[in-house]
């Protein structure tokens, strides 16, 4: 399973912002699991509490809420890909400088930051955490600039690769966004409030409205006195992860001026134009396959059936090894519908391989429920190489694809049939050119310079 890296939000001038925030966290729990973090500002006093685990469990009373006083908030879910997973690493980061107190949430991965990190210890930075983040606040605090956002907006003309984020300093709060706008970053409104969120759906539980996308290589501060961009740099090629719409973000989400169930749903609907099958029926592997699904259905006139059960209360399980249930990470999470798939032609549709073992494994259920075929369908391209820009994703040597060929894949899984979406069909699917999209785990060529360390491409 492929994982996002953060999830973020802000929010500045309402009664209560914790509590706003923790509802926005909670609707973007899809996108960090790991841990979760909340700082907010009451008058100049910074109140921060964080902890490992999902939101529930972080915010698991109401008193950690009433303690986070203040009007103005930001929040962080994390799945860490760089740095390692430890409480310390855990955002929001919080420093003070000059007398200032700056704290920023991050979803993204700085490409550069090896470089950077050592040129700033060579100069007598300490680093009190192994994140990547760290980096944006020692290069703000270094710079002369005498306006918050320009101190940000100076920092981060020396970054590059992926980032979206949210800062809180005394008195207002700051959203920012990488020249080749990788990751989503949203602007909202909640009556006389801004809000700022990694994805629109966010908006929807506290009752805001979306105005517009923060801007690729914009800085975008909000106070009393209303809005104040800064360009971080001229116009860059955009390079917007496509992969957004593919699996990360949420149905009901409105991304890169697009909804998410719309282009899935194309998605669906070309992957069934380029890959037909003759099959009874249509699955999904829940949750995020559900909507390619139901346009892949709708394309090719097959019935679509609920064909897997998911379990949603998935945490961790005390297994004795020496029991080795075969496939039980599997079978904890997916549960096939026995009725549903006996006796049928099946037309399983997923929206991508990674490895390959879980999509083994699931094949293997639908056969031993009773499946007469099975046709498995990916709504993406291979994945051939690893991503750099904010996804957890596994080396070359573990992607499967970057080493065998469909047909290779197709035996290794056991399926009758195999078809992925390819990279030509998949873009045609958004109304933006083809060029505005990052598709580097799928081509293998990559928008931006990549550290590299050992002579390895080295994950910042």
């Amino acid at each position: 399973m492929l994982h996002d890296n953060c999830a973020v939000f802000a929010i500045y001038g309402v009664r209560k912002a914790a509590n706003l925030t923790y509802l926005g966290l909670y609707s973007l729990q899809h996108r960090g699991q790991e841990s979760s973090g909340i700082v907010t500002n009451d008058k100049g006093a910074i109140h921060l509490h964080k902890g490992m685990g999902e939101v529930s469990a972080v915010y698991a009373d109401e008193e950690t809420l009433a303690n986070l006083r203040g009007t103005i908030a930001i929040g962080h879910n994390r799945y860490s890909t760089t740095g390692s997973s430890t409480v310390g690493n855990v955002q929001p980061l919080v420093t003070r400088f000059r007398g200032k107190n700056l704290a920023v949430a991050h979803n993204g991965n700085i490409t550069n930051s090896l470089t950077l990190k050592r040129k700033l210890e060579e100069s007598g930075a300490i680093f009190q955490t192994t994140s990547d983040s760290e980096v944006i606040l020692h290069l703000a605090a270094r710079s002369k600039e005498r306006l918050m956002r320009r101190k940000i907006a100076k920092a981060l003309r020396r970054v590059q690769g992926a980032y979206s984020l949210v800062f809180l300093t005394d008195d207002s709060i700051i959203a920012a966004r990488d020249p080749r706008g990788f990751r989503p970053l949203a602007l909202g409104k909640l009556n006389r409030s801004w809000v700022v969120a990694s994805e629109t759906c966010a908006f929807d539980i506290i009752g805001a409205k979306y105005v517009r996308d923060v801007e690729p290589g914009e800085v975008l501060e909000i106070n009393d006195h209303g809005l104040h961009s800064e360009v971080i740099e001229q116009r860059s090629k955009h390079a917007f992860c496509i992969f957004e719409f593919i699996y990360f973000s949420r149905p009901d989400s409105k991304i890169f001026g697009e909804n998410v169930d719309k282009v899935r749903r194309r998605l669906g609907r070309q992957l069934a134009r380029e890959h037909p099958a003759d099959a009874d029926i249509v699955i999904s592997v829940p949750d995020s396959s559900n909507t390619a699904a139901l346009g892949y259905a709708e394309q090719s006139g097959i019935k679509l059936e609920i064909g897997f059960i998911r379990n949603h209360y998935v945490g961790r399980t005390f297994i004795d090894p020496e029991q080795k249930i075969r496939d039980l990470d599997v079978k904890i999470k997916f549960n096939p519908v026995r009725g549903v798939i006996a006796g049928k032609r099946v037309v399983i549709v997923d929206d991508s391989i990674v490895r390959g073992t879980t999509s083994r494994k699931l094949v293997k259920m639908l056969y031993d429920a009773g499946a007469k075929e099975v046709h498995m369908r990916i709504s993406s391209p291979p994945i051939i190489s690893p991503c750099f820009y904010g996804i957890d994703m596994p080396t070359t040597r573990e992607l499967i694809a970057s080493k065998h060929t469909v047909e290779q894949i197709r035996k290794s899984l056991c399926v009758d049939s195999l078809g992925y979406l390819s990279i030509k069909g998949m873009l045609s699917m958004n109304s933006l050119p083809d060029e505005e999209f990052c598709v580097a785990c799928f081509s293998g060529k990559y928008p931006t310079p990549i550290e590299r360390k050992n002579g390895k491409l080295k994950l910042c």
